[in-house]
């Protein structure tokens, strides 16, 4: 027996209106139900994400073209500085890339530090190309003519990534067993450390110049804790901070400096070390010239100008700092240090080839290449971290007498101190 609540009409006292009402809500219903699902089936999910949303393009697209040729060649770090030039288009935003040398000559990899763009590399480059060696390098994401992504951290999974892109990219094969030396400068040396760890076949041999990754946390400035923690401002408003406390005055293109940007990284002036080093401070690292055949152009330049004119280059700089493998990356080097071992122990005919050694970290060792008077890497701490995690066999140690600008200032005897360790001229 059908049964309704007591004080509600009885069906048959409802009448026709209630059924009227009934019949048109549930018409309705079923028409916006098949029009969500004949637009479900027609149409497929949009992912409405495009590079062109997700990358702040580099000057290569912002300021370039409002210069004439003549102007683009007198800039501190025009397009086409170093040979073969190339603009790779990837979904991370183009990635500026120069690879240059005999094309059979064995192949060299060269990562540059977290702020000056990959000419600083630009002397060590032209010297190994001049003694045979097929070089490649490339402005990281956010430095240079690279773009800038957005939504993504700074860390080693983006730098590894941004790595395999550029390899990828050369119509030559730098992929495989044994592919490439690898070198890496300040910022540079730390993502070698760890793209060596997760692609040690690849990897030929790693060399660590004035490196980062195992720079203790205690050289952070208590400023740069609080300027660059995330969370206790809003992030438009300490990015709007930053990039005035950086930004060189009108006029002023050497206001703001390397030694400024690896302030921002350690406290150069901690307890007075190498106070009045080149690298802290001195004229030597700022006014450092990038290729000897550009005496105008210094660090400095370089620096001001990507300042002024990459939207790109702050917000990468504070990632990187705060995500990027700059300070004790223990784990990642221990590894490494597992893996030179083992081809240490398979491998005892070094550079030659071996039946029964394992391919990539040639030697079972990689090279540090370090400054007397370089604040931003103080040499003692290094090799002490370093041996604690490599062991005293996974390394060597080359002191230079210069600071952290030693790629810069004493390019040709950075390269000769790397093919040293490589066994050739």
């Amino acid at each position: 027996m059908p049964s309704w609540v007591p004080g509600s009409p009885h069906p048959a006292a409802a009448g026709p209106g209630l059924y009227l009402a009934l019949g048109a809500i549930s018409l309705s219903a079923g028409l916006v139900a098949a029009a969500l699902i004949s637009k479900t089936t027609q149409t497929p999910p949009q992912n409405r994400t495009t590079t062109a949303a997700t990358a702040i393009p580099s000057p290569l697209k912002t300021h370039l073209p409002s210069l004439s040729p003549a102007e683009v060649a007198l800039l501190p770090y025009p397009p086409t500085v170093l040979p073969g030039a190339r603009s790779v288009p990837t979904p991370y935003g183009s990635i500026h890339v120069f690879e240059f040398g005999p094309e059979a000559g064995e192949k060299v990899l060269l990562l540059h530090g977290i702020s000056t763009p990959c000419v600083a590399l630009g002397t060590v480059a032209e010297e190994l190309a001049g003694r045979g060696y097929r070089v490649m390098l490339f402005d990281f994401f956010g430095r240079g003519y690279s773009d800038t992504p957005t939504g993504v951290e700074f860390d080693v999974r983006l730098y590894t990534t941004q790595i395999l892109l550029v390899l990828a990219s050369s119509r030559l094969g730098w992929m495989g067993d044994d592919g490439f030396h690898l070198v890496g400068y300040s910022l540079g040396g730390g993502i070698a450390a760890a793209f060596a760890r997760w692609f040690p076949r690849m990897v030929r041999s790693v060399v660590v110049v004035a490196g980062g990754g195992l720079i203790r946390a205690a050289h952070v400035s208590w400023r740069s804790r609080m300027l660059y923690t995330r969370g206790w401002l809003p992030e438009g408003l300490l990015m709007g901070l930053i990039r005035r406390r950086l930004m060189p005055k009108r006029g002023e293109e050497g206001v703001t400096t390397e030694t400024k940007m690896a302030g921002e990284v350690v406290d150069v002036g901690q307890g007075g070390k190498h106070k009045n080093s080149d690298a802290s401070g001195g004229h030597g690292f700022d006014n450092a010239v990038l290729l000897a055949r550009r005496p105008g152009h210094t660090v400095s330049s370089v620096m001001g100008w990507q300042l002024r004119h990459h939207e790109g280059f702050i917000p990468a700089f504070v990632s990187s700092i705060r995500h990027a493998p700059i300070y004790e990356q223990k784990e990642d080097w221990y590894a490494l240090g597992q893996l030179l071992a083992e081809r240490r122990e398979r491998d005892t005919t070094g550079w030659e080839d071996a039946a029964d050694g394992l391919p990539g970290l040639r030697g079972g060792k990689i090279l540090l290449v370090l400054g007397a008077d370089d604040p931003v890497i103080v040499k003692e701490e290094l090799v002490h971290d370093a041996t604690a995690v490599l062991g005293e066999d996974g390394f060597e140690a080359v002191l230079l007498n210069c600071g952290h600008e030693l790629v810069m200032t004493n390019g040709t005897e950075v390269a000769g101190v790397i093919t040293g360790f490589w066994g050739q001229p």
